[in-house]
């Protein structure tokens, strides 16, 4: 009788105490979130703008006058509207501010490319990397 007993707390304390793996941690982040930062639409419409439009049309769109602000985004509403029913679905919100954000790495990636792509040929060698990039130390 007392050995089911001692077997019972003893697989009890190893459930209870055993240790909980550290998390993985990924050098790459799979699905992060738009942005970390907090908005308040109260206040501010800077948020929406950076995550809708992206951050440098966002900046343009500062210079505008209301009216012309809004008939721009009336302009970008019949591209995020993808079936061309009338109506942003979610679905289709979402994919617009998807690339809206994606949209600026891909021009990040253009610049730096011509950056290291010293004879403009498209292709960028192990020389034209190491000077890009190492040419101010070696």
């Amino acid at each position: 009788m007392l050995f089911p007993r001692l077997l019972l707390c003893l697989c009890v304390w190893a459930l209870c105490g055993s240790a909980k793996p550290t998390e993985r941690k990924e050098r790459v982040v799979r699905e992060a979130p738009l942005s970390a930062r907090e908005h308040d639409d109260a206040q501010s419409f800077d948020y929406d703008h950076d995550a809708f439009l992206g951050a440098d049309e966002a900046k343009s769109f500062d210079q505008l006058t209301p009216e012309e602000s809004k008939e721009r985004l009336g302009k970008i509403v019949g591209k995020i509207d993808e079936d061309g029913d009338g109506f942003v679905t979610v679905e289709e919100l979402k994919a617009w501010i998807k690339f809206a954000q994606k949209r600026w790495i891909y021009e990040d990636v253009e610049r730096q490319w011509k950056g290291h792509d010293l004879n403009e040929d498209g292709l960028v060698s192990w020389e034209e990397y190491k000077n890009a990039t190492y040419g101010y130390i070696l």
